[in-house]
């Protein structure tokens, strides 16, 4: 039914720096799913992890990391979310990808660029937010550090239904992350996803997991777990977010603002 959208968290770990095998992994991973969900999402870089080796690392847009995604969506007849890092003209960028059975393809640079990585050394950050339709639902694709900027997220009379956040989020700021996802689910009135890795990657950052579902109202509805690989599955219900924003509209009273890049 239209006014229901099954999403998968796939939380997994990422093998560092090695496209090859994380394709495969996920490939698998992904099949798993095939038949019980409508849309599954992987965490941030799934196929390098969050590398600053962009030269040896960068796939291109048409590359095989977007070929193998598309070939999973046809496949498995299922939408897969995630991101990866690629080069295009002569620039690199930490994009977010939105992939339908259908061939629909959906693109995000990342806005945010984490600096006490360095990744604002290496990479380009993006300009536009993009809201993706699918399944008579809206749904906005961000990326990691962009959680922290609640401006940047802001769900503009009601512009998106679902807010997804693929992450690499270290377990060092693990309550963070919990809290602000939560708190981005209710400022805008939206359901939010945020799907992270689990691992320790190349650089000795451990990745608790985490990934979380959140109702409109703050609620979790769905928890992946700590250090625990797993695909966790939640039916998330349109119909109950349109009555919610019903009876309390307080997005009516949202003040109007314009964002200078």
């Amino acid at each position: 039914m239209a006014n229901k959208l099954r999403i998968s968290m796939i939380q997994s770990h990422i093998i560092w720096e090695d496209r090859d095998e994380n394709l495969g992994c996920y490939g698998d991973l992904i099949k798993r799913v095939s038949g019980k969900t409508d849309l599954a999402i992987l965490p941030e870089t799934f196929s390098t992890g969050f590398s600053m080796h962009v030269e040896a690392l960068a796939d291109t847009p048409d590359g095989v990391t977007i070929r193998t995604v598309k070939k999973w969506a046809v496949a498995y007849n299922v939408a897969v979310a995630g991101s990866f890092i690629v080069k295009e003209n002569g620039k690199f960028y930490n994009r977010a990808f939105f992939i339908t059975p259908a061939g629909e393809e959906y693109y995000y640079d990342k806005r945010h660029l984490f600096r006490m990585a360095g990744e604002a050394q290496v990479f380009t950050e993006g300009t536009r937010q993009v809201i993706v339709s699918y399944k008579e639902w809206n749904i906005c694709l961000q990326v990691c550090y962009d959680l922290r900027f609640p401006v940047w997220s802001r769900n503009v009379n009601n512009s998106y239904d679902l807010l997804i956040y693929v992450a690499n989020w270290p377990e060092a700021r693990r309550k963070v992350w919990k809290t602000l996802l939560q708190a981005r689910a209710m400022e805008n009135m939206a359901y939010v996803c945020g799907v992270n890795r689990v691992g320790i990657d190349g650089k000795g950052f451990v990745y608790r997991g985490d990934s979380l579902v959140f109702s409109p109202k703050g609620k979790k509805l769905a928890d992946a777990g700590k250090r625990a690989e797993i695909t966790r599955t939640y039916t998330l219900d349109k119909e109950e977010l349109e009555e919610f924003r019903t009876r309390f509209p307080a997005w009516k009273d949202a003040d109007q603002f314009s964002i200078s890049l």
